[in-house]
C-alpha cells in the first residue's frame, strides 16, 4: 500500500484515560522508497533519531512491515533482519535502532502506547525484550485496524482514546497468537496437537489417557505432554478434563438429564467423582449449575 505519510503526533490523555489501562500517545504510516534517508524528516521530532546512535523510547510501540525488509536492533535481542509480515515491539526505557534496507525501503505502520495493562502482558511473560519480533504474516485486518486507529486519532472525538486502547489490545492479541501458532507451525507439530484433540474428542465417554493418545501419535509420553502444554496451556490430563467439565456444562443447560447420566456421557463412571470436580473447577455444584444457567429459579441454594 503505497500512500502519503501519515504521522499523529502527541495524542492527549487525561487521568482518567489512564485509568483505563493503556493510552495511546502516537499512530501513523510511511512509505520509505528505496535509497531515502531515514528517518525522513517529516517523522515528528520527538521520535527522530540517527540509526547508527538509535535511541530510547519513554513508551511501547507496534511497528508493522508490510512491503519490503530491514533490520533491527535492541539492547536485549540480537540484530535482527526484518521482513514483510513482521511485527516488532519496542519497549520503554530499552535502547534499539532500526532502518529499512536501501534496496527495498518498507511500508511501516506504527502505534506508541503505555499503560498498566501492557506492563502486566509484558510481566506475565506474553511480550518479551528478548523476542520482540512477530512473525505474523501479511494480513489486511491488521493494516484496517491501523488505518481505523488513523481515523480515530484524527478526529479524537469523546472517548477516542478507548477506542484506541481496544485497537491496540486487538493488535496485541491477534499478533501473540498468530506468532504462537506460526512458531508451533515451523515445529511442524499443529498437526499433532489437533490429531490429539480430535482423538480426545472421539473418546469422550472412555477414560483414554494422555499416555495413549501419545502411543496413537508415535511420540513418546514425555515429549507429547511438554508440546502438548506449551501449545494449550494445559497438561493433556487438565485438557481432557476440561472438556469434560465443558460438556458437562451444556449437558446441564441444554438437558434434563440426571446427574448419573451426565457424568457416563462425559466419561465418568463415578457420578459423585462428576460432582466432586465440577464443584471444584466451578465452585458450585451440577445442580446449582443447572439452576442458573436454565434459570429455573435464581434464589436456590446448595
Amino acid at each position: 500500500m503505497n500512500q502519503d505519510s501519515i504521522h499523529i503526533k502527541y495524542l492527549i490523555s487525561n487521568e482518567r484515560d489512564m485509568q483505563w489501562g493503556l493510552t495511546v500517545n502516537s499512530v501513523g504510516y510511511q512509505h520509505i522508497k528505496p535509497g531515502d534517508v531515514y528517518p525522513p524528516q517529516n517523522h515528528p521530532t520527538r521520535y527522530l533519531f540517527k540509526t547508527d546512535k538509535g535511541r530510547i523510547l519513554d513508551e511501547y510501540q507496534l511497528l508493522y512491515i508490510t512491503q519490503g525488509k530491514g533490520q533491527f536492533i535492541s539492547s536485549k535481542s540480537n540484530r535482527n533482519v526484518i521482513t514483510e509480515g513482521n511485527m516488532f515491539l519496542l519497549f520503554p526505557g530499552e535502547w534499539h535502532s532500526y532502518k529499512p534496507d536501501m534496496n527495498t525501503g518498507w511500508d511501516e505502520y506504527w502505534i506508541g502506547f503505555k499503560g498498566k495493562n501492557m506492563e502486566q502482558k509484558q510481566q506475565c511473560g506474553f511480550f518479551s525484550k528478548e523476542r520482540p519480533v512477530l512473525d505474523v504474516g501479511l494480513r489486511n485486518e491488521f493494516v484496517s485496524m491501523y488505518l481505523q486507529a488513523i481515523d480515530i486519532a484524527k478526529e479524537q472525538n469523546a472517548g477516542f482514546q478507548q477506542q484506541l486502547a481496544g485497537i491496540v489490545d486487538y493488535l496485541l492479541a491477534y499478533a501473540y497468537a498468530y506468532n504462537k501458532s506460526s512458531s508451533f507451525e515451523e515445529m511442524k507439530i499443529t498437526k499433532l496437537i489437533n490429531k490429539a484433540k480430535l482423538i480426545i474428542a472421539e473418546n469422550m465417554t472412555t477414560n483414554i489417557s494422555p499416555e495413549e493418545i501419545a502411543s496413537r501419535l508415535n511420540i513418546s509420553y514425555s515429549r507429547f505432554r511438554k508440546i502438548f502444554k506449551q501449545y494449550t496451556g494445559f497438561s493433556p490430563l487438565q485438557y481432557i478434563m476440561e472438556i469434560k467439565i465443558q460438556k458437562g456444562k451444556e449437558l446441564l443447560t441444554n438437558t434434563d438429564l440426571p446427574n448419573v447420566e451426565i457424568a457416563f456421557k462425559v466419561g465418568i463412571d463415578n457420578p459423585n467423582y462428576f460432582c466432586t470436580i465440577f464443584k471444584k473447577r466451578t465452585n458450585m455444584t451440577p445442580m446449582r449449575y443447572r439452576v442458573i444457567t436454565q434459570g429455573k429459579n435464581l434464589k436456590y441454594q446448595d
